[in-house]
């Protein structure tokens, strides 16, 4: 039983997610004390790699009033295949099946998309979200796309435009989609066809609610928002504050740390930075790396981790060009084969997107849905053939 509530206090104390402590502290020893045995059967979600000694929120102070919204009945529950219990009062996150607080477990997803030209490095915001996505863009480069539900980060950034693909994946989540403008097709096209499947906060049409300007960057890498801010812009906007999209993944507890492999290395490499993991058996996690060196995320001095990495091979091909500039289609709709990396062990199968608004989900050989475990997932959108390594 212990061994399955570490992982929740682990995340608290580590600072990269808003958790109440004290009551998962409480709830461990009221357990101890009673003497309190419970059955649990073995071999749940063995079958992959993943860890984080820190999924919770930036060192930033619990929301406010105004910034937790009062969680109604959960539109969905996020499946659970595991026995833990949780405190009173929590429940599941939607997004990435993190016992959170429920006003922070069902908080409207708010994804936020990132440029990851080299000037832009290193972003803030990695450490606190729930979901990132980096794909490929024009020019051989890349982006990011954060989503952050019962994490906070005190500084999101910097904010770029958006891309079709990303207008997909933010809408499997009904979620806010904070983005600064975006090419013509998606703008023109794109975002009118899809605009019920999520909510829109352009920051070039629609004023600077939730956006400033930094002066250690370069524009245009120096646009930024935060959490707190996001959620203040809700009301204005008329959005709402709670989650409004359908059933999301499954979700397993953690193996016993004796069960975990003693270590693990992915190598998923783009043109313009090499992505790298290395796992933690010790913590159930991974380790994130750029180009061999730590990653680091300034808007809390914490290092990224990651407890499931899923990378997906998608389609990079020329779609047409906007004023002078070729822009690239992802073909994030369909399916293709993807790895599921979880707990330490790699589970090949395939991904499927049905539709422009359908949630991706990811099945093994045998046609069976993968289950992740609780935490902070990154989905690595690459090209088929791309030398993805891993042992």
């Amino acid at each position: 039983m212990i061994d399955r509530l570490r992982p929740l206090i682990a995340r608290a104390t580590a600072g990269n997610r808003i958790v109440v402590v004290v009551v998962c502290a409480v709830a461990v020893v009221t357990i101890v004390a009673a003497g309190l045995l419970i059955a649990v059967s073995g071999g749940t979600a063995q079958a992959t790699a993943s860890a984080t000694p820190s999924a919770m929120p930036s060192a930033s102070a619990s929301p406010s009033p105004s910034d937790s919204p009062t969680p109604s009945p959960s539109p969905s529950d996020t499946p659970n295949t595991g026995p833990t219990p949780i405190p009173a009062g929590w429940a599941y996150s939607d997004l990435d099946g993190v016992a959170a607080p429920a006003d922070l477990a069902h908080r409207l997803p708010m994804a936020v998309s990132i440029g990851d030209n080299a000037i832009a490095r290193p972003q803030s915001g990695f450490s606190s979200a729930s979901i990132v996505y980096q794909s490929y863009e024009e020019y051989s480069q890349d982006r990011y796309m954060m989503i952050f539900q019962e994490g906070t980060a005190t500084d999101i950034g910097g904010v770029r435009s958006s891309r079709p693909n990303f207008v997909r994946w933010a809408a499997e989540y009904k979620a806010l989609y904070a983005h600064d403008g975006g090419d013509t097709k998606t703008l023109n096209v794109v975002i009118p066809a899809m605009r019920s499947y999520f909510y829109d906060e352009n920051a070039s049409n629609g004023g600077s609610c939730p956006y400033h300007r930094i002066t250690t960057r370069v524009s245009p890498h120096n646009e930024y928002t935060n959490s707190a801010v996001l959620i203040s812009c809700l009301a204005k906007r008329g959005y709402p504050a709670t989650y409004q999209g359908g059933p999301g993944r499954l979700f397993v507890d953690d193996t016993p740390a004796a069960d975990r492999p003693a270590s693990q290395s992915i190598t998923v490499p783009y043109n313009t930075v090499t992505v790298s993991y290395q796992f933690d058996p010790a913590t159930d996690s991974y380790l994130r790396l750029l180009g061999g060196k730590n990653q680091i995320d300034p808007a809390n001095n914490q290092q990224v981790y990651a407890r499931n990495i899923i990378v997906m091979f998608q389609t990079v091909t020329f779609d047409y060009v906007d004023f002078g500039i070729q822009r690239v289609n992802v073909g994030n709709v369909g399916t293709g084969n993807a790895i599921v990396f979880r707990e330490g062990k790699a589970i090949t199968g395939t991904w499927k997107k049905p539709s422009d608004s359908a949630l991706t989900r990811y099945y093994d050989a045998s046609g069976v849905e993968i289950p992740l475990v609780r935490g902070e997932i990154f989905m690595q959108s690459v090209p088929p053939g791309t030398a993805v390594t891993y042992k």
